[in-house]
């Protein structure tokens, strides 16, 4: 076949496959432009998910019926002065959205210039249908109807109006976190979803548009290196996620997806958080324009630095040093109110001869009513999660332990010697020492104790007596009651409340006293990362998992010898105790052999 050129709406549609992938991908570029016009107020209404309708409306400097003209050409752009094409330092410049998404769909351009009337031009599909007057205030609105409508093999691979919607809103909130000077809007069906006002404080910006509780838990970023700088905020350790999608980015204004800055924030927080956990982050990095190049994506989603060690050195030390100085801060500390609550107990060293404290009894009580009669008992109570008593740490000494301890011969795990850092249970068995992981080990036992509840039809769920409002953004909650349903199999049971919040009403009785508001934030995200790759079985798997995770026991919680000894048997009689939901290890074993050597006795 001979070499030929193509026509001119075909090479349109190519354009748009590079440029225009769906919904989110056309608003990004019209609200890009808007932001380049100088607009101070963007307001965005979305239809169905922006599958139907897409207007975009702003109040900058407007076009002329010329410009307007000029900019549905290809490569025709107001925003390179001259040929430094690396130079740029506006938000988009390739000249070809607009063109593109008139290409695949009906657009409507209005814009006035002030002093000036206004002018409107349709195109649809790539032919000018109707162009002539306009009656609107000074700016620039754009409206995308139907798009890919008469592209019915790309219209098909679009994703539900929902999904569409959120990967929306997440373009709209990386912009608006970029421009804390600029006020946007976003309607969605005729309800109001977004809306900030223009204002000068980036952290305040960044919390009204993730979680209002990152403003108390949050540390500021500010570092300068070599005409580099880095600014913005990141969660304290303990306030995390359970996937990366909350980590914003963004080099000169531009919101990017850089694997070289993702790894550095991993690189940051590598001794601070677990690995299946991710921090909380908006960073701000901006770097002379010859210094990165942000021509390497079509969307511009990406960049390459000229020096990225120094980049990721500077965000690796950047967000270390915020987090040295943030000291011993935890998130949102119990108030006042519920640490009056907590009733004071009597000293170990108190203690009339041969007793001691044991968890979940009050102070004083003597061993007979403290500790339980059998080892099923002391299992009881390391799953019964009602508000007790707690007392003093054993302290590095030995607790009293009733009945008398079993015999090690009889049990693979051994049997429970102590406990170390509140996280590891020290057991001697016949042939060696154990070290158990009690919050892994805790873990994988509640999943397979809700894998059988499941296999038996549905997981007992426990009331709450105040159902709990956990307030969430739209998509979220969007996906949450999709699949109300299937978590109320497995004993979660809630129900939309509002654009914005869920109520919970029950939780898995299986995780005893769980915090609600972090396992369905978590449950959220989960869905977010994996609902659509996932088959049914595997998603309640995955729930059940997250599930498991928060109602095991913690470390740094105490454990008495009786509770300590019923997780090691409940461990030997459950399938895959070896290890955790993550794939994680939850015992080893240190033969007598291997300390001999380490004793140089062999």
């Amino acid at each position: 076949m001979s070499i030929r050129r193509l026509p001119e709406h075909l090479v349109n549609r190519i354009a748009a496959g590079e440029v225009v992938e769906r919904p989110a991908s056309a608003l990004k570029e019209l609200v890009e432009n808007a932001i380049d016009a100088g607009a101070n107020r963007i307001a965005v209404i979305l239809s169905e998910g922006g599958l139907s309708r897409i207007e975009v409306a702003d109040d900058g400097c407007g076009m002329t019926p010329a410009d307007m003209a000029l900019a549905l050409e290809r490569h025709a752009t107001s925003k390179l002065p001259d040929e430094a094409i690396e130079m740029v330092a506006t938000l988009g410049f390739r000249g070809e959205a607009l063109p593109s998404i008139a290409s695949v769909a009906r657009l409507t351009i209005e814009s006035r210039i002030a002093g000036a009337e206004g002018w409107a031009r349709v195109v649809d599909n790539g032919v000018v249908v109707r162009e002539g007057p306009a009656a609107l205030p000074p700016g620039t609105r754009v409206i995308v109807e139907e798009l890919f409508g008469r592209v019915p093999a790309r219209r098909k691979f679009l994703r539900s109006a929902r999904a569409e919607y959120a990967a929306c809103l997440d373009v709209v909130r990386r912009l608006a976190m970029a421009r804390p000077d600029l006020a946007f809007t976003l309607e969605h069906d005729g309800r109001r979803a977004l809306a900030v006002t223009q204002a000068d404080d980036r952290p305040a910006r960044v919390a009204a548009l993730t979680d209002r509780a990152l403003a108390d838990n949050a540390v500021p970023i500010d570092l300068e290196r070599d005409g580099v700088l880095l600014g913005g905020v990141a969660s304290i350790p303990t306030y995390n996620r359970g996937v990366a999608d909350h980590q914003y980015l963004f080099v000169n204004g531009r919101p990017v997806r850089d694997r070289l800055l993702m790894g550095a924030i991993r690189g940051a927080y590598a001794e601070m958080l677990p690995r299946d956990r991710h921090a909380v982050v908006a960073l701000f990095l901006d770097v002379p324009a010859s210094e990165v190049d942000v021509n390497v994506h079509p969307a511009k989603t990406e960049v390459r630095f000229r020096d990225p060690a120094m980049v990721r050195g500077m965000i690796v030390s950047g967000l270390r040093r915020a987090l040295d100085a943030a000291g011993h801060r935890s998130v949102q500390r119990p108030s006042a109110e519920a640490l009056a609550m907590w009733q004071p107990e009597t000293p170990a060293s108190h203690l009339p001869s041969g007793e001691g404290p044991v968890w979940g009894m009050p102070a004083g009580a003597g061993p007979d009513a403290a500790l339980p009669a059998s080892e099923g008992a002391g299992l009881h109570r390391l799953f019964d999660r009602r508000p007790t008593f707690f007392t003093a740490p054993p302290a590095a000494r030995a607790e009293p332990a009733w009945p008398p301890p079993p015999q090690t011969a009889a049990h693979p795990l051994g049997v429970a010697r102590g406990q170390v850092a509140k996280t590891y249970i020290v057991a001697e068995a016949e042939d060696g020492l154990v070290l158990v992981d009690q919050h892994a080990a805790h873990e994988r036992l509640v999943l397979e104790r809700m894998r059988a509840a499941l296999a038996g039809g549905r997981v007992a769920a426990q009331a709450l007596l105040i159902p709990e409002v956990v307030e969430l953004d739209e998509p979220a909650c969007d996906r949450l009651e999709q699949r109300a349903p299937e978590l109320a199999e497995m004993g979660l049971e809630m129900e939309r409340f509002g654009p914005t919040a869920m109520l919970v009403r029950a939780t898995p009785a299986l995780l005893g006293q769980a915090d609600p508001t972090g396992l369905v934030t978590d449950l959220a995200d989960e869905l977010a990362a994996f609902d659509q790759a996932l088959s049914l079985r595997e998603r309640l798997d995955a729930v059940a998992g997250t599930m498991a995770c928060h109602g095991s026991v913690r470390a740094g919680r105490i454990l008495s010898v009786a509770e300590m000894n019923a997780l090691l048997r409940e461990m030997e009689a459950t399938p895959h105790s070896g290890q955790c939901n993550h794939g994680r290890p939850t015992w080893v074993k240190l033969a007598h052999g291997d300390i001999e050597k380490l004793f140089g006795r062999r």
